[in-house]
């Protein structure tokens, strides 16, 4: 008992500390715009070696481990058992089976398809001499738990599958051949973020590119750039270096205009100017993008960013102003394909934006559950469609563990410190289908005051449960006290006791001084079953689903948008009936291979009227 009040008093210490605690959970490294930096990238072909029982990091009962079992050692295995004598080694890096990184493990070979655990990869590369500059490897991101290790030194650790993580390895690199070693534990539990239950696949590896970035010897590590509230365009450059301090810092937005500032003694300069004039706003229709370019103390950074402004009065969503309906999708990441490896690139999540902007006419896409890849935003970004982002908070997390509250603003952190920068990202969640506790609504109200400490230009929101009151539907939640937009995932229809014909009837009590989303609703199908009655996992019967629950989303006065789940069927190991899932869940309103089903026909329809 002593030890739980103990942890809840530390809890509230954490929420008291917040405002204090935003800077703090600023990345050593961010590197923003790391794509358009020099660099080498290190995707390819690497080495693995599975390690089950974790003999690589630990030997029985917590020790050191083993030399034998060391597999981030810097030497020539091969060489060494040429040579003979009394050492012997229980792995072998550069001679083990090839894996292409990025993308997840399960797809490479049989035996890892329901792996979960810990494995080791090796990238061996030449570097040149850095010459006075300053190395570092950025990882877009590695799922769950990243060891890294150069030429046998560890460099550092990472908690966290789908954030970005900076390492400086200019002491460690050499010039001509190094090593790179990375453990990846893709092992989840009652304290990691999500859990070890989701509704999706476990896609362990290093999923995302991993590249070596050179940088000078003071650099610019961080710029951001937006549009205000009132009009104006204001941001701030971070510099990391000697000579960081009172730098003067230029900030070029494509031909429009030049701004100066000068860095104080922490290498931080703020700027504000008027907005342009012939400054374009950004929007679904018409997506403009600025070439930006930020310069200080000899280095040069540039991005394309879009500038736009997103408000919530009363009941409205207003973008740039002016009310907007969102017409949109939720989305896993996946590319379409049999065997998906959740490797993202540019033409796979394009794939996938365009089914959803020019097949489905949307708006706005939801990427669940997880920050989806900085490609997928960037394209989200150039194609004109708005986004909602939010973390793992899923179901259930550890909610009185001040470690695991850590956890979850670091994420929050990092994802916001990538994708600010971003027109497209107008909404952060702080939660998806959390069931209503008071631990729980004080974890989700520090992520919620942690979003508006970090990103005040954004909507906070959260995908929330619905319960009947008599005979309506009810938000009944502490949480919606701190959120600019109500959004609810209803399955009324497929989950539980209704049945069609009453899904249209249904009512609701909501607010009226809020927006509401619909952030899910959905029904599984499988694609090609058809005429049977109207049997669930039939084509007519997802139809028909949607067409009940847009009828019912029609009566909705507060209603700004929704999200139905979901694109396209996604892995999933929870759903495994033999004839219509065998590991997919089949609630798309395309296959896993993009073959669309009658509901996607609905739903254009349905956003054509809009």
């Amino acid at each position: 008992m002593k030890k739980l009040v103990a942890a809840f008093w530390i809890f509230i210490g954490t929420l008291a500390c917040l405002p204090a605690m935003a800077d703090d959970l600023r990345p050593a490294f961010l590197l923003t715009g790391a794509l358009h930096r020099d660099g080498q990238d290190l995707s390819g072909q690497w080495t693995y070696s599975k390690d089950l029982y974790r003999t690589g990091l630990t030997d029985i009962n917590g020790w050191v481990a083993k030399s034998r079992m060391q597999r981030y050692r810097d030497l020539d295995v091969a060489a060494i058992e040429a040579k003979g004598g009394v050492d012997f080694f229980e792995f072998d890096l550069d001679r083990g089976p090839i894996i292409n990184v990025p993308g997840a493990w399960n797809v490479a070979a049989p035996e890892l398809r329901y792996y979960d655990g810990l494995i080791w990869f090796q990238r061996k590369f030449n570097a040149q001499a850095l010459g006075g500059k300053r190395a570092f490897l950025r990882f877009e991101a590695v799922n769950y738990r990243a060891y890294v290790y150069l030429n046998g030194k560890e460099v550092g650790r990472h908690e966290g599958g789908f954030t970005p993580f900076v390492l400086e390895v200019t002491g460690l690199l050499r010039a001509g051949d190094n090593r790179l070693v990375v453990g990846v534990d893709s092992t989840h539990d009652a304290q990691s973020i999500p859990t070890s239950i989701t509704d999706w696949d476990l896609y362990g590896g290093i999923t995302r590119k991993v590249a070596l970035i050179t940088t000078p010897a003071t650099f610019i590590d961080d710029a951001m750039v937006q549009l205000s509230a009132d009009g104006r365009i204001a941001g701030e450059v971070r510099l990391q270096g000697p000579q960081a301090a009172n730098q003067q810092v230029s900030v070029a937005i494509g031909a429009l205009a030049t701004v100066r500032a000068t860095t104080d003694a922490n290498g931080r300069a703020t700027f504000e100017l008027a907005a342009p004039k012939g400054l374009e706003r950004w929007s679904p229709e018409k997506p403009t993008l600025y070439d930006v370019r930020f310069s200080a103390a000899g280095d040069a950074l540039r991005d394309r960013v879009g500038f736009r402004t997103i408000a919530v009065k009363g009941n409205q969503i207003l973008l740039n102003g002016k009310p907007i309906w969102l017409r949109g999708i939720s989305l896993h990441e996946e590319e379409f394909g049999p065997n998906p490896a959740r490797n993202m690139t540019e033409s796979s999540s394009r794939a996938l934006l365009h089914e959803i902007k020019h097949g489905l006419g949307a708006n706005y896409v939801r990427l669940s559950h997880y920050p989806h890849s900085e490609t997928t935003v960037r394209l989200a970004d150039e194609m004109g469609l708005l986004v909602w982002s939010e973390i793992p908070v899923y179901w259930t997390v550890d909610w009185d563990n001040p470690a695991v509250l850590r956890k979850a603003l670091a994420m929050q952190a990092e994802t916001i410190y990538r994708d600010r920068n971003r027109a497209s990202v107008i909404m952060w969640s702080v939660g998806n289908e959390t069931p209503v506790a008071d631990a729980r609504t004080r974890f989700h109200s520090a992520m919620a005051d942690n979003v508006r400490q970090l990103d005040p230009s954004r909507l906070v929101s959260a995908a929330l449960l619905v319960k009947h009151d008599g005979d309506a539907l009810a938000i009944d939640d502490p949480l919606a006290g701190k959120l600019d937009v109500l959004a609810v995932n209803i399955y009324a229809g497929w989950y539980g006791s209704d049945t069609l014909d009453a899904v249209a009837k249904l009512k609701w009590k909501v607010p009226s001084d809020r927006p509401l989303i619909l952030s899910e609703f959905g029904a599984d199908a499988l694609a090609g079953y058809r005429n049977d009655g109207m049997k669930k996992f039939t084509e007519e019967y997802q139809a028909e689903y949607y067409r009940q629950t847009l009828a019912m989303a029609d009566q909705i006065p507060t209603l700004r948008g929704m999200s139905p789940w979901i694109l396209k069927d996604f892995r999933s190991p929870r759903r495994e009936h033999p004839v219509f899932q065998n590991g997919w869940n089949r609630k798309g309103i395309v296959s896993e291979t993009g073959v669309r089903k009658q509901a996607f026909g609905v739903l254009a329809d349905y956003y054509r009227g809009k």
